[in-house]
């Protein structure tokens, strides 16, 4: 399978495709992007590895990531659900929803509108009783769009030499 497109009113959610790689990258390697994932920016080698498992998640589980372009046509970030196999029981086997935006983008409730529509997407399409997020318990701006789109804090879990917030979201 591969990611559907799907339109919000500021953005275009499509496959990923060999030409997003560049801008891929670039937003992986900004300390601005990484600083609440993974604590520091990723190398191109390691932001291959990641372009390539978010499209592969399709093929495998039905469900993965899509790249965000603006109606302008130009590459912003990318969001979808994964399933990362994390070790953390309380997320075991439920989609994990999850996004990223290039900075010049934050602040403007672009996040909250793709996320919404992935959500959309998943209580249409998946068939799964639930979906979560894990966000670093300092990410105030990303604890906001999560609530926005109806997920709701479980609790802290040990994660990665620390600690991060669990929430999880019943299908509508």
């Amino acid at each position: 399978m591969q990611a559907p497109r799907i339109e919000t009113p500021r953005t275009l959610l499509r496959a990923p495709s060999q030409a997003d790689f560049e801008p891929f990258s670039v937003m992986w390697a900004d300390p601005e992007v990484t600083r609440f994932i993974g604590g520091k920016p990723f190398s191109r080698n390691e932001n291959w590895t990641r372009f390539l498992r978010m499209s592969g998640l399709w093929a495998i589980l039905g469900y993965g990531y899509w790249s965000i372009e603006d109606k302008a046509g130009r590459y912003i970030g990318t969001v979808g659900f994964a399933d990362f196999m994390r070790g953390i029981p309380e997320i075991e086997r439920i989609p994990e929803a999850g996004w990223a935006l290039v900075p010049d983008t934050h602040g403007q409730g672009l996040a909250s509108e793709v996320v919404g529509a992935i959500v959309g997407w998943a209580d249409a399409q998946l068939g799964a009783p639930q979906t979560c997020c894990i966000i670093d318990p300092g990410h105030d701006a990303s604890f906001r769009v999560a609530e926005k789109n109806g997920f709701v804090v479980e609790g802290l879990v040990d994660y990665d030499d620390g600690q991060t917030t669990v929430f999880k979201r019943a299908r509508r």
